[in-house]
C-alpha cells in the first residue's frame, strides 16, 4: 500500500506530499507524525535548503483532520488504537513540526496548493512563506461551523497575514473564498492554471536555494522572530543577522563571484 505520505529530495529542494486523494488529502494521526518527521529532517539535513508541500490528486491539498479518526483522537472521544495515535497525543513535537507552527523551521517552505485547503490544510498553509495556487483551488477555516475553533496557528497568524477585518471574517463565518479572492487579499502568492502548480513551485524552490543557504536562513529568521515586537527589537534582530551574515565566507565569495563573471560556490558559512 503507498504511504499517505511521500518525502524525497530533489537536488537541494526537498519535495512533501500529502498522498491521501480519496479522501481529499485528510490528515490522519499516520500522516501528521509522518509529516513532523519529514519537517524535521528538511530542518536538520544541511544539504537541502527549501521545502515544497504539495498533495497528489486534482480536488484538494488537504481537507483538514480526518474527522473520523484525527479529530475525535484530540477531543478525547476516540481512545488511542495504534502507535501513530499514541505518538500524536505524547509527543508534543508532532503537532508543532506538522502544523509548521511552534517548531524552529528557519528555511523557507514553499505549498503548491493542487485544490481544496481547508481547515488543517489552511492551517498548513499557513506555516508556509510562499504559496501557489491552482485557479479551482478554494479555502476555508470552516471549523466554528462545527463548534471548534482552529488551533493550529490561525487564531495568531491568520490575522497578521492579510487584513484583519478579512481575517476575522473568514473564521467567525467559516465560508470559503476562491482563488482570486485569496490572491487579493495576499494570502497567495500566485494563481496559475493547475497543471502549472507544481512546476511553478519547484521553479521558485530552485531559484532560492541557489542563494546563500546561509543568508536565506537568516532572512527568514529574523523576519519571523521579529513579527510582533517593537521596532527596537527587531531592529537589534536585523543587526545580529548582519553581523553573522557579513562574516560570512559566503558574504565574501558572494560579491567575488560577481565581480569575476562566474557562479558562487556557497557552503552555508
Amino acid at each position: 500500500m503507498d504511504s499517505p505520505l511521500l518525502y524525497r529530495r530533489q537536488g537541494a529542494v526537498a519535495v512533501l506530499t500529502l498522498n491521501r486523494p480519496a479522501a481529499r488529502n485528510a490528515l490522519t494521526p499516520e500522516m501528521l507524525c509522518r509529516l513532523a518527521d519529514a519537517v524535521i529532517d528538511f530542518e536538520r539535513d544541511d544539504g537541502l535548503q527549501v521545502l515544497v508541500i504539495g498533495a497528489a490528486g486534482e480536488q484538494a491539498f488537504c481537507a483538514g483532520g480526518d474527522l473520523a479518526r484525527t479529530l475525535p483522537l484530540m477531543s478525547g472521544e476516540r481512545a488511542p488504537a495504534d502507535p501513530w495515535d499514541h505518538r500524536v497525543l505524547e509527543d508534543p513535537e508532532v503537532m508543532r513540526a506538522s502544523s509548521l507552527r511552534d517548531y524552529p523551521l528557519h528555511k523557507p517552505v514553499i505549498a503548491a496548493i493542487n485544490g481544496a485547503c481547508f481547515a488543517a490544510g489552511f492551517e498548513l498553509m499557513l506555516g508556509t512563506d510562499i504559496r501557489i495556487a491552482a485557479e479551482h483551488a478554494t479555502f476555508c477555516l470552516p471549523e466554528v461551523k462545527r463548534a471548534v475553533v482552529p488551533f493550529a496557528g490561525s487564531m495568531v497568524r491568520l490575522p497578521r497575514q492579510i487584513p484583519y477585518a478579512k481575517a476575522m471574517e473568514l473564521m467567525l463565518t467559516g465560508d470559503p473564498i476562491d482563488a482570486r479572492e485569496a490572491l487579493a487579499i495576499g494570502l497567495v502568492n500566485h494563481v496559475l492554471p493547475a497543471a502549472e502548480v507544481m512546476t511553478r513551485a519547484l521553479q521558485l524552490a530552485e531559484r532560492i536555494a541557489q542563494n546563500g543557504p546561509l543568508a536565506v536562513r537568516r532572512l527568514k529568521q529574523t523576519v519571523t522572530e521579529a513579527s510582533g515586537r517593537s521596532l527596537a527589537e527587531g531592529f537589534a534582530l536585523e543587526d545580529e543577522t548582519k553581523r553573522i551574515v557579513l562574516g560570512s565566507e559566503d558574504a565574501r565569495e558572494g560579491p567575488r563571484a560577481f565581480m569575476e563573471k562566474r557562479a558562487p560556490h556557497y557552503r552555508g558559512r
